[in-house]
């Protein structure tokens, strides 16, 4: 008995102790589940700045005037009087194209013209002869010494020598024309410069044989003006409706390091630039074409740059961090309909994201609606919303994109945000 009565204080007491284990793992639940979340976040004061508005796109560097120059006449190079790199005036002869087979149509052109109106100078003088017989046959007629046989016998010999005549004329203008098309021709031979400004690219050596056409001709050269160079970028569709004639540029030309050349918007594109059509990759960009008004004689065509164009700028507005802005989905509506004052949720009124901002007040976070403007690298325009001094949140970004509500408790560490930092 006394065995007994042991394993059953024992039992007791295992039990016992189980469920005094258990009762307290559920009151740290319970206590755990109660206690408050609260999140560390950053702020900033909200405050009045100047922002510009900035594009960012990328491209080329070229000149704002250059000819390209292609051949015109086909046949062998046999004089090349400039390189690459050398300045040229208009009106300089750059090079020389073989011209013995033009030479030749020419003169042919000139023996056939020299025919023709020889030609035409002995139908001119038989035609006279012929007219003067035609008229004394016309007297005599009408005297009764000549016959209506005879009178109509020389009008038509006069009638027909007319013709040739004018037949004549008209091979003489045909050989003139000849002749001015072969000496245009053998002309093609020779390119001479279209402006004042330097070889910027030569496509041939002397020697090399070229094929002439008025479309496709062989590229000889390329003569560009290298005193007035335009950054040619491609902007996003997105961004090109933000940019205007005569915005500002700040360029930054790779070759140069972080040396910034100003510029000022002069074209916009009307048509579009895709890539990757009819892919997920797919990219539509339109031209732009800035001048640079900083001038360096050793910027060079083809070089790659960076352009910022500032495309807006307003002062004094009240702004705050970029990162501050974020996005929220509005709470339903509610409202009681019926005498049974059923309730229901009016999801499909408002069901816009809205741009909103978290502020704190109290220890807690408020979430603001905003209504924002223009942007720069580092602040965001708010146009509606906030009044200025107000304490937003700038950091951590999971908090404010993800983890903060209406009201939650919030601790502000006196760590500051890169942005605050660089500030300073």
């Amino acid at each position: 008995m006394a065995n007994g009565n042991k394993k059953s204080r024992k039992k007791l007491f295992v039990f016992g102790g189980l469920g005094l284990l258990l009762i307290v793992v559920i009151l740290l639940v319970a206590f755990a589940g109660s206690k408050e979340e609260i999140i560390s976040v950053q702020t900033e004061k909200v405050s009045r700045r100047t922002i510009t508005q900035v594009v960012t796109a990328t491209g080329k560097i070229n000149p704002e005037f250059q000819v390209k120059i292609a051949a015109e006449a086909t046949g062998e190079i046999v004089s090349l009087l400039v390189k690459e790199g050398d300045n040229v005036k208009k009106g300089q002869l750059l090079l020389r194209i073989k011209p013995d087979i033009y030479e030749a149509q020419k003169n042919s052109a000139v023996a056939r013209l020299q025919q023709a109106r020889a030609s035409l100078n002995s139908t001119k003088a038989l035609l006279e002869k012929v007219e003067s017989d035609y008229k004394r046959v016309q007297e005599l007629a009408q005297k009764g010494l000549a016959s209506d046989a005879d009178l109509e016998a020389a009008r038509s010999n006069y009638l027909q020598t007319l013709g040739n005549y004018e037949s004549q004329k008209s091979l003489v203008s045909q050989s003139e024309a000849a002749l001015k098309e072969a000496t245009e021709t053998l002309n093609k031979t020779y390119v001479y410069s279209p402006m004042d400004g330097t070889i910027s690219k030569l496509s041939v050596e002397l020697g090399e044989r070229v094929i002439g056409s008025g479309f496709t001709g062989t590229e000889l050269l390329t003569v560009a003006d290298l005193n007035n160079m335009e950054a040619t970028v491609e902007v996003d569709e997105n961004d090109v409706v933000l940019v205007s004639i005569g915005d500002t540029a700040k360029i930054n030309i790779d070759a140069f390091g972080d040396k910034i050349f100003k510029g000022i918007v002069t074209q916009i594109g009307n048509s579009a630039i895709t890539s990757g059509l009819g892919t997920q990759e797919e990219v539509v960009n339109f031209e732009v074409k800035i001048r640079l008004t900083d001038k360096d004689d050793k910027i060079r065509p083809g070089m790659s740059c960076d352009a910022d164009i500032e495309t807006e700028t307003k002062e004094n507005v009240i702004a705050v961090p970029i990162q501050s802005v974020t996005a929220r989905a509005p709470k339903p509506e509610k409202h009681e309909e019926g005498e049974q004052g059923i309730v229901k949720e009016n999801n499909k009124k408002n069901n816009k994201l809205q741009e909103v901002v978290f502020i704190v007040e109290n220890g807690k976070a408020k979430m603001v609606k905003v209504k924002t403007g223009i942007s720069d690298d580092n602040y965001i325009e708010i146009i509606e919303g906030l009044k200025g001094n107000e304490e937003v949140i700038s950091g951590p970004y999971r908090a404010i994109s993800k983890e903060l509500e209406d009201g939650e408790t919030v601790t502000v560490t006196s760590g500051k945000t890169k942005l605050a930092q660089n500030e300073k």
